[in-house]
């Protein structure tokens, strides 16, 4: 979900930046998700893995798994998420990411905070 968030949130971002989608502007959306690459991008940066990895190592020593049950959805779902690449790749990707998501707040800054108003009114 975290993965999903983040590429989902930057794809919508460019897309909405051209198609003036309104509820890109929601303050919490953007905040959240700048966070998250934010923290993504550091992590990478200082050779950190991500707390969910750790926790998710923690629960398998729990359960005296070793490694992951094979199942057909847990093999797919890791061949699409953790390519076999250099470090550096990684570390270039979500750099480019969080600079994208970065510079959207130039083209498409979000609202402010204000219970008041919807995102029809900011379009």
């Amino acid at each position: 979900l975290v993965v999903l968030f983040i590429s989902g949130g930057v794809i919508a971002l460019v897309l909405g930046a051209i198609w003036r989608w309104p509820w890109l502007r929601n303050p919490w959306f953007r905040y959240l998700h700048l966070l998250a690459i934010g923290v993504v991008a550091a992590q990478a940066w200082l050779g950190m893995l991500c707390p969910l990895t750790h926790w998710e190592i923690a629960l398998r020593d729990q359960a005296g798994e070793a490694v992951y049950a094979g199942s057909f959805v847990g093999h797919w779902l890791e061949s699409l998420l953790y390519y076999r690449a250099p470090p550096w790749v990684f570390i270039a990707l979500y750099t480019l990411v969080g600079g994208v998501t970065l510079a959207s707040w130039r083209w498409l800054p979000p609202r402010p905070f204000n219970a008041n108003t919807s995102d029809k009114e900011h379009t």
